[in-house]
């Protein structure tokens, strides 16, 4: 088995390179989801310019400063931090000052979950902590170390470092925001630990979508090349599974219970409009009265879990959004792992992993209308698509039931592209005439795109000779996922 590598991420990797080469002063910022890699990126930056400076990482727990000052003090115990050069912290200034001394002594500090100091009582240490970087920054050229603070909750880092009320403000001097992978990295990844058919790759990216930390849990399970769900019972339902609890400790703790109602929702009935989550969420909950428009809201802005999206050319304040998960996982883990998963001990395992994978199949429809727009968006930034776009990739619905999974636009040529996305190549050939149909509505209620040069596509994972033959005779482009994935790796 081929060893396991660092993949993707060169841009952000040669932004920290250069970071650390400077040899100076600097205060950055690294967010993104969880297990989306931050660690893992600076820890590679380090090995690749061979640094030699001295590291203290802490993760920073969710609870009253004792606690926090507990879990910095087993830190610098695991990290051989010298307590007469850098005495152990007993309150909140002490700890302030103390980052102050290791990074003018040449460390590199680490804050995992830097958020939890926007929580209610971390005004003073914030303040501290500005007072000690202004230190710093004022001798820079002298200061060979720096404070890495890295976060999870977007919004609540935004609170902390950008708000132009918040004491840490205008002080970060590198900034990375860490997204998934590319389905190019996703690609070498693959081929180098298994064979990268287009089955597998929907399979995995519904599933994982970039997160690097999943891929690397299947790898040390032996999995990434074992059939479907064989995967899902070493991955999620024996004792020892890697992702059994994952959700859990990472994502939903983080709400405490207040939003799952909602959130399970969105997540088992993806694309629903706000009208219809309410009616539903009403039902569910047994009480007419029941309001969510202030959990939707939270779990928009605050947490990104759920967004909101809207037909393409629409204005932002148009009224026909539809709600989705934003996060393959935890989507998927909401509607189709979390209910068999938690039946372990009451029913045959064989039978949960077979109700888990066909509801992960279903899922597998809007995930491939979702990897086909951040295709034909990767192919187009990396100049090997046949369709250069102009603007993000979306799909299209209105009030006269017109419904069109992918709309790709060049503005410059005056070309637009029309596609219909189906999971089962079959039903993408019974669906010719009504996608044309569909079109043609499209067309009416959009008269400036008439007479713009306009194509249609057909998707699917895998199209054979006969299946690419009959889409061909009605003027319409096949493509699977093995066109979609040619020349991105």
């Amino acid at each position: 088995m081929a060893d396991w590598k660092f993949y993707g991420r060169k841009e952000q990797l040669a932004g920290l390179e250069q970071m650390l080469n400077r040899k100076r002063w600097f205060f950055a910022k690294v967010t993104g989801r969880r297990r989306i890699g931050k660690t893992t990126l600076i820890q590679q930056a380090m090995r690749e310019i061979g640094s030699q400076q001295p590291v203290f990482y802490v993760q920073v727990p969710d609870s009253e400063p004792a606690g926090v000052l507990s879990a910095v003090n087993d830190a610098l115990e695991t990290f051989q931090v010298p307590s007469d050069r850098y005495p152990r912290p007993q309150n909140l200034l002490q700890l302030a000052k103390l980052l102050e001394a290791m990074a003018e002594g040449g460390y590199i500090l680490i804050l995992d979950e830097f958020q939890y100091f926007n929580r209610k009582g971390y005004e003073e240490f914030c303040s501290h902590l500005q007072a000690g970087v202004d230190r710093l920054a004022g001798k820079a050229d002298q200061v060979h170390g720096g404070l890495i603070v890295l976060g999870s909750i977007h919004t609540e880092m935004m609170a902390l470092l950008e708000d132009r009320t918040a004491q840490l403000y205008h002080r970060v001097t590198d900034t990375i925001d860490l997204t998934h992978l590319d389905v190019g990295s996703l690609l070498s990844l693959l081929r180098d630990h298994t064979d990268p058919t287009p089955e597998r790759l929907l399979f995995l990216w519904n599933l994982f979508e970039g997160v690097p930390k999943f891929y690397r849990d299947c790898y040390e399970q032996g999995v990434l090349a074992a059939e479907r769900r064989e995967l899902l019972r070493r991955i999620f339902f024996e004792s020892s599974s890697p992702l059994r609890s994952e959700a859990e400790n990472w994502f939903l703790r983080e709400l405490r219970g207040r939003y799952d109602v909602v959130l399970k929702f969105v997540a088992r009935n993806p694309g629903r409009m706000h009208n219809e989550l309410v009616h539903a969420i009403r039902e569910a909950s047994g009480s007419p009265d029941t309001q969510i428009g202030g959990y939707l809201k939270v779990l928009i802005e605050r947490f990104g879990l759920i967004e909101r999206k809207l037909p393409i050319f629409s204005k932002p304040e148009a009224k026909r959004g539809r709600y989705y998960v934003t996060d393959n996982f935890l989507r998927s883990w909401l509607a189709a792992l979390a209910n068999p998963v938690s039946a372990i001990a009451f029913r045959p395992l064989v039978d949960l992993i077979e109700e888990a994978d066909l509801r992960l199949a279903d899922a597998e429809g809007g995930a491939l209308e979702k990897l086909a727009g951040q295709l034909y968006e990767e192919r187009s930034r990396k100049g090997v698509g046949d369709f250069p776009i102009t603007r993000r990739v979306q799909g299209f619905w209105d009030k006269a039931e017109t419904e069109i999974d992918l709309v790709a636009v060049n503005e410059t040529e005056q070309s637009i592209r029309f596609g219909s996305c189906k999971r089962s190549p079959r039903k993408l050939l019974s669906d010719v005439n009504s996608f044309k149909q569909h079109v043609e509505r499209f067309l009416q209620a959009m008269p400036n795109y008439q007479e713009w040069t306009k194509q249609y596509v057909g998707i699917a994972p895998v199209l054979d000779a006969e299946q690419r033959a009959i889409l061909a005779s009605h003027d319409i482009i096949p493509q699977d996922l093995n066109d979609l994935t040619v020349g991105l790796d």
